[in-house]
């Protein structure tokens, strides 16, 4: 599982450092693509090919479905981390989520959420409340 809260730095060639504690699952490849909330996802290879192929399965009469697929497939880029546990993050990848030299690497879960710093801090920020007061009515479906 992916959890806790990092922050490192991207450098001048857009690489950034993955978090010790994952780098063995993520050793044998990962894929990066757009997430939500102008974030990048993280997914081991084998986990982001059961998203797609779940997402794929889903009536591509569907608009919402269709956009979902094209964002999740044209937005992916397949990686392996080097020896020092770094990938690089195209242009394009960096300018979706508006990323700075401060990151911060978020676990969520079955994958990893990469956030400029302040965009993370923000985020934090307009959503305390909510996780702080979520009840019943809107965590039905996880408990």
């Amino acid at each position: 599982m992916f959890l806790g809260t990092y922050t490192p730095k991207l450098d001048d060639k857009g690489r950034l450092t993955l978090p010790a504690k994952f780098r063995d699952e993520l050793a044998g490849g990962l894929m990066v693509t757009r997430g939500q909330d102008h974030t990048l996802a993280v997914y081991p290879r084998e986990e982001f090919v059961k998203l797609a192929r779940k997402a794929a399965s889903v009536s591509r009469s569907n608009p919402k479905a269709r956009a979902f697929i094209r964002g999740l497939a044209a937005g992916a880029d397949e990686q392996r981390p080097d020896a020092q546990g770094r990938i690089t993050l195209s242009s394009d990848h960096r300018t979706y989520a508006n990323l700075s030299r401060e990151c911060v690497v978020t676990g969520s879960v079955d994958f990893l959420e990469i956030w400029d710093r302040e965009a993370w801090e923000s985020y934090v920020g307009e959503n305390e409340e909510d996780y702080s007061q979520a009840g019943d009515e809107s965590l039905g479906e996880i408990f």
